[in-house]
C-alpha cells in the first residue's frame, strides 16, 4: 500500500512520480509557432504538463461550460463500455482532476480498485475525490513510462489525453503492456465530424467561441484554448486511431461517434482468457 499523503486536504494514496521532472523557470506556452505543429513539437510533454498546471483550478468548468454538460454523458458512456466487475482493478490514464475516476466509482458494480495516473501535479491536486477513499490509487506518473507491473489491470481509459501524449504509439503500447488478458481499454477523444456542414460548424465553435469563452472563464495565458483546437484537427483520424490500437496489440476494436461525431469513443479487448483475479 503506497504511503498516505494529504492531497488538497484530503488522505489518498498517492505513490510518487518515478522520474522527477525539472520545471523551466518559466513554463512553455503554445504561441503561435508552437501550434504550427503540435504534435511535432519535441517538447510537446513540457507544454502539455505546464498548460493543465495552468488551467486546473478552473478545468472542470470551463469542461461543463464549453460541452453544455456533455461531458458527463460521455463519460458514463466510456464506463458502460468498459463493462466494469466488481473485482475489477481500473487505471484511468491522464486521470486530471478526477473526473472519470468518480465516473467508475459511481458504476454499478463499482470496481475493487480505481487508479488515477497523470503527470501534471497541480490537476490531482485541484481534484475532487469525494467518497473514493481507499479505493482509490493516485499517481503521479507519465502515461509512456506507467509505474505498473505487466498484465495488472482489467481496465483501462483515457478520456481526451492520448492526443496530448508526446508519442502516441508507445502510449498504446503502454496501455497493452499493463492490461490483463480479456482486459477492456476505452478511450474518449475529439475528432472532426464527417460530415461537411456539421465540420464547418464545430470548427466555428473550436476556434471561435471556444477559445474565448474558456480563456474568459479560466483567465488562461498558457494557450490552452488555442491549442486544443488546433491538437484536434491535426491528430489522427477516427480510422487511423483505431488500427492503431489494433498494432498496439488490442483485438474486437469498436469506433462510436457521439455529438455529431465531434467526440468518439473507441473500445478494444486484449486478446486472452478474461480473468477475475485482483491485480498483483
Amino acid at each position: 500500500m503506497p504511503e498516505r499523503t494529504p492531497i488538497g486536504g484530503r488522505a489518498l494514496a498517492l505513490v510518487p512520480m518515478t522520474e522527477n521532472r525539472t520545471s523551466p523557470s518559466r513554463p512553455p506556452t503554445w504561441d503561435r509557432e508552437a501550434l504550427r505543429a503540435p504534435h511535432a513539437r519535441a517538447d510537446k510533454a513540457a507544454r502539455v504538463e505546464a498548460m493543465f498546471d495552468a488551467i486546473a483550478s478552473t478545468y472542470e468548468r470551463v469542461n461543463t461550460v464549453a460541452s453544455l454538460g456533455r461531458d458527463a454523458v460521455w463519460r458514463r458512456r466510456a464506463v458502460a463500455a468498459a463493462e466494469v466487475g466488481p473485482t475489477d482493478v481500473v487505471l484511468d490514464v491522464c486521470c486530471g482532476t478526477g473526473d472519470m475516476l468518480r465516473a467508475f466509482a459511481a458504476a454499478s458494480p463499482r470496481p475493487r480498485l480505481i487508479i488515477g495516473v497523470d503527470f501534471a501535479a497541480k490537476m490531482l491536486a485541484r481534484g475532487v475525490y469525494d467518497g473514493l477513499g481507499d479505493e482509490m490509487w493516485l499517481i503521479r506518473g507519465d502515461a509512456l513510462r506507467l509505474p505498473l507491473a505487466d498484465e495488472s489491470v482489467h481496465v483501462i481509459s483515457c478520456v481526451f489525453g492520448v492526443r496530448n501524449f508526446q508519442d502516441l504509439q508507445a502510449g498504446l503500447c503502454e496501455m497493452y503492456r499493463v492490461t490483463r488478458p480479456g482486459g477492456r481499454v476505452v478511450i474518449l477523444e475529439f475528432a472532426l465530424p464527417e460530415n461537411r456542414l456539421l465540420r464547418w460548424g464545430y470548427r466555428f465553435y473550436c476556434e471561435r467561441v471556444l477559445p474565448r469563452l474558456a480563456t474568459l472563464i479560466s483567465g488562461d495565458r498558457s494557450g490552452a484554448y488555442h491549442y486544443l483546437p488546433r491538437s484536434i484537427q491535426t491528430f489522427e483520424a477516427r480510422g487511423v486511431l483505431a488500427h492503431r490500437l489494433e498494432q498496439a496489440g488490442f483485438a474486437s476494436v469498436s469506433v462510436e461517434g457521439m455529438n455529431f461525431g465531434g467526440v468518439v469513443l473507441y473500445r478494444g479487448q486484449k486478446p486472452g482468457a478474461a480473468t477475475s483475479q485482483a491485480a498483483r
